[in-house]
């Protein structure tokens, strides 16, 4: 008995479909290389590194967990991590609510919203040189905000002081980047429907009621993304500390990532460098994870 086979057909919309896909992946190819190139890569040979004691000229030693083991046993190991963990605290207590705010009170403006939103943004784009410069001379014991405390008999603060260093370091960070986090949560307000807010209105609900029961349930995962965003971005935090105070004073701005880069480029010793920063990068993907887990579980 013979079995005759018939010639699959591929219909025209089928072909026009694959086509499509392939050529949307034709122009992803560049982004995935750069992307490979200047992100993945630099991680592999970190994680790598890190198992090496390097030496640019020689030879490069493989020594095992060494670094790792040098590294926590470091004297200021425990410190830069108890700063980092204290400065990530800090800006989610005092900074992390202000985007949020300025954002709703922008959305509830009936007039002057265009502007509101320019005003805001403006810190975001000062440059860093000029931003450092401006905030010494803020916290300067003749500075404007002592000069004004003084003023109103008030004692002036020492800014620079072991006490209120980190606190200082927390302001210059919330006023330079709130303005782009409330452009994203008026972007997420926009897409809050109308509807909810008129007919709560109608029912007799205040602005705080509105705020409680509509807004800020709406955008409860924008929140929880912008929260996990900040805590990334401030436990690898060191430009602000290096410049402002130098880590000091007393090793009290000294976070974990400017011990990395002391030990990379002032004791040019890129092997427990690199161990430093093979161990934030697992400590944060697990951080990721546990959120994205968290979300999801909350979701379904």
């Amino acid at each position: 008995m013979e079995v005759q086979l018939t010639p699959r057909i591929v219909k025209p919309g089928l072909l026009r479909k694959m086509r499509w896909y392939y050529l949307g992946l034709l122009f992803l190819i560049p982004e995935i290389v750069i992307f490979f190139i200047f992100l993945w890569l630099p991680i592999f040979k970190g994680i790598r590194y890190s198992f090496f004691y390097i030496n640019f000229v020689d030879k490069d030693a493989f020594v095992g967990l060494q670094n790792y083991i040098d590294v926590i046993s470091n004297e200021n190991f425990v410190k830069a991590i108890t700063n980092t963990l204290q400065y990530m605290s800090l800006t989610v207590v005092l900074g992390f609510w202000v985007p949020i705010v300025m954002a709703i009170c922008v959305s509830e403006l009936k007039w002057f919203q265009g502007p509101a939103r320019v005003i805001g943004y403006l810190p975001s784009i000062i440059p860093a040189i000029v931003l450092y410069g401006m905030w010494l001379w803020f916290y300067d014991t003749a500075g404007p905000i002592n000069s004004f405390l003084k003023s109103l008999g008030i004692s002036g603060i020492d800014f620079f002081s072991k006490k209120m260093s980190m606190v200082s370091l927390v302001f210059l960070d919330t006023w330079q980047n709130f303005g782009s986090a409330t452009l994203i949560y008026i972007a997420g307000l926009t897409t809050i429907p109308k509807d909810l807010y008129e007919a709560a209105e109608l029912d007799g609900a205040g602005v705080w009621n509105r705020i409680r029961y509509i807004t800020l349930p709406s955008i409860k995962n924008l929140i929880l993304l912008l929260l996990l965003l900040q805590l990334i971005a401030t436990s690898q935090s060191f430009q602000p500390q290096l410049v402002m105070f130098g880590g000091g004073p007393d090793n009290a701005t000294l976070t974990y990532l400017l011990m990395t880069t002391r030990m990379a480029f002032n004791d040019a010793d890129f092997g427990k460098a690199s161990a430093m920063g093979s161990m934030m990068f697992i400590v944060l993907v697990l951080v990721s994870l546990i959120t994205i887990k968290f979300r999801r579980g909350e979701a379904s």
